[in-house]
């Protein structure tokens, strides 16, 4: 078996091979599976995501604990003893059974050091950063979203021995364990069934993150981050571009920051983005339209947003008053626009680009009047609205089959003509399903169109006074392309069946007349 080294070149624990972790982390819901008290995936992933949360922390703080202990300098911990992990969870033969369920559920309890104080996670909710710790609020917020909902300390005792064989100082396990976890969400969110909102395609991801191309030293925010697919891609699309400490540190400290108010999706967006190298993300557990819009300055403006926000949902009277009188608006996407265009930069960003968003959009929001058209008018008045990706139907089935679209815009200058591109489906295809979802090849046209623009099958484009000329309706079809129905906006729909209906009227007569005549 292979084994990880340690900086001081003492053998560490035997490296977890992708194998194994896979049979792992089977094993570990296997036996959750047996608990009277776990309904589903829904259930079982934040159980095992809180445990490996706390096995991931103590291997992290034993090798800073090293380091900062080879550099001569005083160690702070985040957890302190006996609330770590290696004081109860490590000697598999530890507490188990009922005295196991009540260390960790209970105001108070026996810890492992036999002596009475606040269970672990009455320990964890209340811990802050007045020692000068970030993590300790991350983990607070973490666990004030957490239950633990399992009957049997002895099945938990299980699971945390399984957990326990995985080796978080390792990157290679790390990644392994990343790509896995990955795959835990996938099959989470398709139990979730109309939970999907915090779900984008990873194809979809990675595209928008590809041709929007942060750099080193720019500062990226999803301020709807879900379960952090976007912001995973864009840790590992700059992660390529790390070339010295220096970077490294930009990249962990200062580049990426999301914002997530479920309790859930927070819990596994930290865990993702932990799991893929981020040590301590910068997630704000609150709403991202809290805030008044007209109150939004320079500090918190970022260079480039990438997200899909909530559609179809409500936002309360109160979040709504934070935008301008004749832009309040009950639509939560719209909502999210307007902060989007508020939080980009004005100026050019630190390597020189204008700052940027990718957004995704359901088409409602193309073609919306009103409170839509005013927010659409701004947006081609004071930014560069440079394409509309319209994806085919069903990118997003099962959890919703509205069509949707990317608006990509940056702060360069007043759009002066807007590109489409239509991403067709493949060869055959109808439609995208659960089992057989979009794949990122399948926009390898579209990117190779992206730097050489022409008019072509899949691309038009439509100047800006056009557009404002006709009170602002982005939804506009491709020129060459069948008519389909689902793209057009209401008023068109409406007019072209009375117009089909008139027509069948007038057959009818026809008809009749005929018919009456020969009688």
């Amino acid at each position: 078996m292979a084994r990880t080294k340690k900086k001081n070149g003492a053998d560490a624990a035997p490296m977890t091979t992708s194998q194994m972790l896979g049979s792992l982390l089977k094993s570990a819901r296997d036996i959750m599976r047996k608990d009277k008290g776990l309904n589903g995936d829904l259930d079982r992933l934040p159980l095992l995501t809180w445990i490996m949360f706390l096995k991931f922390l103590d291997d992290l703080e034993q090798q800073r604990e090293e380091e900062t202990a080879l550099s001569g300098k005083k160690f702070k911990a985040a957890i302190e003893a006996p609330y770590r992990w290696r004081d109860w969870a490590a000697d598999p033969q530890g507490i188990t059974g009922d005295e196991l369920l009540s260390f960790i559920n209970a105001e108070e309890a026996v810890r492992a050091d036999g002596k009475k104080g606040p269970g672990l996670f009455a320990y964890l909710r209340a811990l802050s950063s007045s020692n000068g710790d970030n993590r300790r609020d991350v983990i607070a917020t973490v666990f004030k979203g957490v239950d633990n909902r399992m009957k049997s300390g002895y099945l938990l005792r299980d699971i945390i021995n399984k957990v326990g064989g995985i080796h978080f100082t390792s990157s290679d396990e790390l990644h392994t364990l990343g790509a896995l976890y990955e795959s835990m969400l996938r099959e989470m969110r398709d139990a979730a069934g109309d939970s999907g909102e915090f779900y984008t395609p990873r194809a979809v991801v990675r595209f928008m993150v590809e041709v929007t191309d942060p750099r080193l030293g720019e500062t990226v925010l999803d301020p709807a981050s879900g379960t952090g697919g976007f912001l995973v891609e864009t840790y590992n699309h700059l992660e390529k571009q790390v070339k010295t400490v220096a970077d490294r540190k930009r990249l962990q400290d200062e580049t990426i920051t999301g914002c997530e108010p479920k309790s859930l999706p927070y819990l596994l967006c930290q865990m993702n983005l932990l799991l893929h190298g981020l040590d301590a993300p910068q997630i704000d557990p609150g709403n991202a339209l809290r805030f008044k819009l007209s109150e939004i300055g320079e500090k918190e403006r970022v260079d480039v947003i990438l997200t899909n926000p909530p559609f179809g949902g409500e936002e309360e009277k109160g979040i709504q008053g934070n935008f301008p009188e004749d832009r309040q608006t009950a639509e939560t996407a719209l909502l999210f626009l307007q902060l989007i265009m508020r939080k980009l930069k004005r100026q050019p960003t630190s390597v020189g680009r204008p700052a940027r968003a990718a957004v995704v959009v359901p088409n409602g929001t193309l073609f919306g009047d009103g409170v839509c058209a005013r927010i659409k008018e701004e947006l081609l008045k004071d930014f560069n609205l440079h394409t509309i990706v319209r994806l085919p139907n069903g990118v997003f089935a099962p959890y919703t089959s509205i069509p949707t679209n990317i608006l990509f815009f940056d702060r360069s200058c007043q759009t002066k003509e807007v590109w489409y591109y239509e991403q067709p489906l493949p060869d055959g295809r109808k439609n995208y399903t659960k089992t057989q979802p979009m794949q990122f090849e399948e926009f390898k046209g579209c990117m190779a169109w992206w730097t050489k623009r022409e008019e072509n099958d899949q691309a038009w484009r439509v100047s800006a006074k056009e557009l404002r000329d006709a009170n602002c309706n982005l939804d506009r079809k491709n020129p060459r392309s069948k008519v389909d129905f689902e793209h057009l906006p209401p008023d068109q729909l409406a007019e072209d069946i009375l117009k089909k209906e008139l027509r069948i009227a007038e057959l009818m007569r026809k008809i009749k007349t005929t018919l009456g005549a020969s009688a």
